[in-house]
């Protein structure tokens, strides 16, 4: 159940339904008879954020500057949040731009790959159903073509676009459920366990403070200002969980995995805040579709569109590496590693689309502003199947999860195929450090080798496929060494963030979802919307 999904409760017919299904499986056997041929040697692949050019950042070995670009408007970093931007600028008629990307993709966590058989996510693959009260992402998905028309005042989406049937399933005692909500083979006070909680979440959904605003909402700054929740912030998702009575271990097991699926964090680490928010935030219900927007590409498809009016303005493959004011304006040294030059832009306005650990070395001194904020370390592997994987006549899902696994398991990347069945499969598989040590986590990921990365891939996935190995044709590992912003305990209402927001000298702006503490696709969207916007009030103040 992928964030704002609703739940199905464990009624009789789901009840009976267990049963049918756990006979089923007994006839099954669960080890993969099909794949009988020697372990190929696979074709195998590591790459990454551009770790390398980015560690440069903290010697700044760059040459001396060989070119000076004037620009009024520079936005630094080409993730969601400065797509978002750019685009709210060019809606407002504002061309004179342009935006610096360290990487060879534009997107950031929301990039993609693609190879003979499939595109493929990099990281983020799917949307939530929009909150309806959400006009400006309303409007976009219109724009591009996700949302076809509206009927009764609610949007209409394109079914080709709404995740396909089986959308998610489960690998549990030894067999699959669908589903990602632990039912099949629990207790019945498990059952009832699992059933108090939806409907607790059902509840403060639907609260609103005192101010006639959601405790929890999508964008953040629409939460409300009431104080109510706010202590959950000063305690972990499992304190909250114990103080509660839970004592389910499907429950506290499948809440963890949401954990460590949306915030890199588990249950141990994450602020109980934060961890309600994934329940709690998204008021998608009016659509009664207990579905999510994807693509084989994943959320690589939504930065296809936000990018479509000014990829001429992107600069790719170039890293800003130090910032200061000069007189009225703001002078950015950049180097271009395709032409191996640093290039000054001298800009009236900038726009800082970048995580704090990386202003921390762009602007003398504000390395203490990032020191509050943690980043998960992830990697995801794309792997290429033969014909031989999956014979167990259980169909994939879009999303496959295995239960009390180490990874976050895998997405089928051509679920969203209209032609024929295909007899070779992409898949990507999820895999997050969820250690508070962030970190140590972070070196390990980059010293892993590529016997590691096997190692931990074909563990894991061994326990509902147990014959992978001879399966696999390829695999293509992409490190990402700092992925979503993590939300541990303090964090959403404390000073990391507060400080960090502050423009400087009202021509230097931040905008990023670690600003907000929840990395999803929205937070991103509306960041960039307003960090526009305020670019262009202070422009016409200017003028």
């Amino acid at each position: 159940m992928k964030n704002g999904v609703s739940y199905n409760s464990f009624t009789r017919r789901t009840f009976l339904k267990s049963l049918s299904v756990l006979a089923v499986f007994a006839l099954v056997p669960t080890v993969i008879t099909a794949c009988k041929n020697e372990v190929l040697k696979w074709i195998f692949k590591v790459t990454g954020a551009n770790h390398i050019l980015g560690h440069r950042l903290w010697t700044k070995d760059f040459p001396k500057p060989s070119e000076t670009v004037n620009v009024p408007v520079l936005i630094i970093g080409g993730g969601v949040t400065g797509l978002s931007a750019a685009r709210q600028l060019v809606k407002k008629g504002f061309q004179d731009f342009f935006i610096l990307e360290l990487e060879k993709k534009i997107g950031g966590n929301s990039a993609h790959g693609e190879n003979k058989l499939s595109k493929f996510p990099l990281a983020a693959h799917y949307l939530p159903l929009p909150n309806p009260d959400d006009v400006e992402l309303i409007s976009f998905l219109k724009e591009s073509g996700v949302i076809t028309h509206f009927e009764n005042d609610l949007p209409v989406f394109d079914e080709e676009q709404l995740c396909f049937q089986p959308q998610e399933r489960l690998f549990i005692r030894n067999a699959w459920q669908e589903g990602l909500v632990p039912k099949y083979g629990n207790s019945v006070e498990s059952a009832k366990e699992t059933e108090h909680f939806f409907k607790l979440m059902e509840v403060i959904r639907g609260e609103k403070g005192s101010d006639g605003k959601y405790f929890f909402d999508i964008p953040l700054r629409q939460c409300s200002d009431d104080a109510k929740y706010r202590y959950l912030d000063s305690i972990t998702m499992k304190k909250w969980m114990l103080d509660q009575s839970f004592q389910s271990e499907e429950l506290f097991e499948y809440v963890n995995y949401c954990c460590r699926d949306d915030f890199g964090f588990g249950i141990e680490t994450v602020s109980a805040w934060a961890g309600i928010f994934y329940f709690t935030a998204r008021k998608n219900q009016v659509y009664q579709k207990d579905v999510v927007l994807t693509w084989p590409e994943g959320n690589g498809r939504l930065v296809k569109h936000l990018s479509e009016s000014f990829k001429e303005k992107i600069k790719k493959q170039q890293i800003a590496f130090d910032v200061k004011h000069v007189n009225n304006t703001v002078e950015v040294l950049c180097f271009d590693e395709i032409q191996n030059k640093t290039i000054k832009y001298v800009a009236k306005k900038v726009i800082c689309a970048t995580p704090q650990y990386v202003n921390g070395y762009l602007f003398t001194g504000r390395g203490k502003f990032g020191k509050g904020f943690q980043y998960a370390p992830w990697f995801t592997a794309t792997i290429t199947l033969d014909y031989n994987f999956n014979p167990d006549n259980h169909p994939l899902s879009w999303d496959n999860v295995i239960y009390k696994s180490e990874g976050l398991g895998y997405v089928y990347n051509q679920h969203q195929s209209l032609g024929q069945e295909v007899m070779m499969k992409v898949i990507t598989y999820y895999y997050s450090f969820s250690s508070g040590d962030t970190a140590k986590s972070r070196k390990l990921l980059y010293k892993m080798s590529q016997h590691d990365f096997e190692k931990k891939i074909i563990e894991d996935l061994s326990i509902a496929h147990p014959d992978i190995a001879s399966c696999i044709k390829s695999v293509e590992v992409y490190k990402i060494g700092h992925g979503m912003v993590s939300p541990g305990v303090g964090f959403m209402f404390g000073k990391a963030k507060i400080n960090a927001q502050e423009s400087l000298n009202n021509n230097v702006f931040f905008a990023h979802t670690d600003l907000s503490g929840i990395s999803i696709f929205e937070e991103a969207f509306h960041q960039g919307i307003a960090v526009a916007n305020r670019v262009l009030n202070e422009e016409v103040l200017d003028s």
